[in-house]
């Protein structure tokens, strides 16, 4: 695995230099998850954050009635768990690999010595800056799109405009990545494919021919 290549194509590290990349890349730990693994658990010590280099991470917190609330689907290239660097001495969400996953480790103190580099201060703080205006825009995508248009954003941004998909998520975990519950999902699923918009047998999802045009052809 190229470490350097991965830290330079992801989109968190856009625009930092090369050196703080290589500053990054030699205190990277590779790490393999299974399927189901647990990466870490709500309320555990954050001695690191991660980037996934591969598969599908979901971050997820634990209510007191039992149920998993998903706050994040983890795409390849996206770090998470960053909050853990100043904010909390513990991980306020868990992590869970949805598939065979890769990702790196960077350790919270080796990061801390790094800051202390005036260079490095800097990009890392540009860096905190395009995280949080992520997350600005995610607030705003679950306040102001309904379920459907978040449905089409989650798909476009995971797999692209194609007619006919592979999803290897269950379709629990979507819902949770859209920020909806399985049942309100799967009766919007049901009126996509009433609609002659959808069909989605076992792991294969097919959209009609001219589908992603027409959304975007307003009215």
């Amino acid at each position: 695995m190229e470490i350097v290549k991965l830290l330079s194509e992801a989109s968190f590290f856009q625009g930092i230099s090369n050196s703080s990349i290589k500053d990054l890349a030699a205190i990277c730990i590779p790490k393999l998850l299974s399927r189901g693994e647990i990466l870490f658990l709500e309320g555990q010590e954050g001695h690191s954050f991660f980037l996934l280099a591969s598969g599908s991470v979901q971050l997820y917190k634990s209510a007191a009635d039992g149920r998993e609330i998903v706050i994040k689907l983890i795409q390849p290239g996206e770090i998470f768990a960053e909050v853990v660097l100043f904010e909390e001495k513990c991980y306020p969400v868990s992590a869970v690999a949805l598939s065979g996953s890769q990702v790196l480790r960077l350790s919270r103190v080796q990061i801390q010595c790094l800051l202390v580099k005036e260079s490095f201060r800097n990009d890392f703080i540009s860096m905190l800056m395009n995280k949080q205006r992520y997350l600005a825009n995610r607030i705003l995508e679950l306040s102001v799109h309904d379920v459907e248009e978040r449905f089409f954003s989650f798909l476009r941004r995971q797999y692209g405009e194609q007619e006919e998909y592979r999803i290897t998520l269950s379709k629990k975990d979507i819902a949770g990545a859209i920020g909806t519950i399985p049942e309100t999902f799967s009766r919007l699923l049901l009126r996509l494919k009433n609609a002659g918009e959808i069909n989605w047998v076992g792991s294969v999802l097919k959209v009609r021919p001219g589908f992603w045009e027409d959304r975007k052809t307003p009215g």
